[in-house]
């Protein structure tokens, strides 16, 4: 099977990087948020080290609320206990170009214990792989899609957050389900959506209007669970970045299917 445009093995990556066509790699893992939280490191470093043997990441990550603030109560890490850091391992199969961005690549990772490397438990992605592997055992493979629609406002984050996430424009001004002429003024957006998306390896099906004001679909390919879950974090990394360049702002919906 031909390899999907836009993934990189670490020989792809070398290249690119001895090109200065990839300085950045981008190294991340979901939180209980589906956000990215990560470092970025230096192209040549990443190929040096953190490609073979990962990097680290405080523990208090997978507590905080979505202000950052650390969150009480947790037995997984607390103040009484002491924060430290876990142990992040890119699964060198999501490795791919992250077109939206400036000579930059992107890797997922899996959360393991700093001292055991077994999986974090509580992690994200480690609740995932225990359910495939429990999957697998009755004979089951798990392939899964994710319908995401999003709305797009005029108001970029920053003036959003300034405002209270109140009275937002959205970018369209009526309803548009399946209307391709305001779906057409609302291209400048999508279109770019579609493409970086593509270019990054994750193969996009279509998009059209939803019924809200503002509110579109973009539908990207199904696969096995494990690959839809890093392309609909992924996907919705690239839509906000895209949308902080173009100073608006997007918010999602989400329905899933599974099978």
């Amino acid at each position: 099977m031909a390899q999907i445009r836009g993934l990189l093995t670490l020989e792809e990556l070398l290249v690119l990087v001895e090109e200065g066509a990839i300085e950045t790699v981008a190294v991340g893992f979901t939180d209980h948020y589906g956000r990215f939280m990560g470092k970025r490191f230096d192209a040549e470093f990443f190929l040096e080290d953190v490609g073979a043997h990962g990097t680290h990441g405080c523990d208090y990550l997978l507590t905080v609320d979505m202000e950052m603030e650390p969150i009480p109560g947790y037995k997984f890490a607390n103040w009484e206990l002491g924060y430290g850091d876990f142990h992040l391992v890119p699964d060198l199969n999501t490795l791919r170009i992250a077109s939206w961005l400036d000579k930059t690549a992107l890797v997922l990772c899996d959360v393991e214990n700093d001292k055991t490397h077994r999986p974090v438990d509580v992690a994200p992605r480690s609740i995932l792989r225990r359910q495939i592997e429990r999957a697998a055992e009755t004979s089951y493979d798990v392939m899964a899609a994710s319908e995401l629609e999003y709305y797009i406002f005029r108001d970029s984050y920053r003036a959003a957050a300034q405002k209270g996430h109140n009275d937002l424009e959205p970018l369209g001004w009526y309803i548009e389900d399946y209307h391709m002429l305001q779906g057409a003024r609302e291209e400048a957006f999508t279109a770019v959506a579609r493409r970086h998306l593509r270019q990054s390896g994750i193969p996009v099906e279509n998009s059209k209007g939803e019924w809200g004001r503002g509110q579109h679909e973009l539908n990207i390919r199904y696969a096995d669970v494990l690959s839809m879950s890093d392309r609909h974090a992924i996907f919705k990394q690239c839509l906000k970045e895209v949308a902080d360049q173009q100073e608006v702002s997007v918010t999602f919906m989400a329905k899933y299917a599974s099978g």
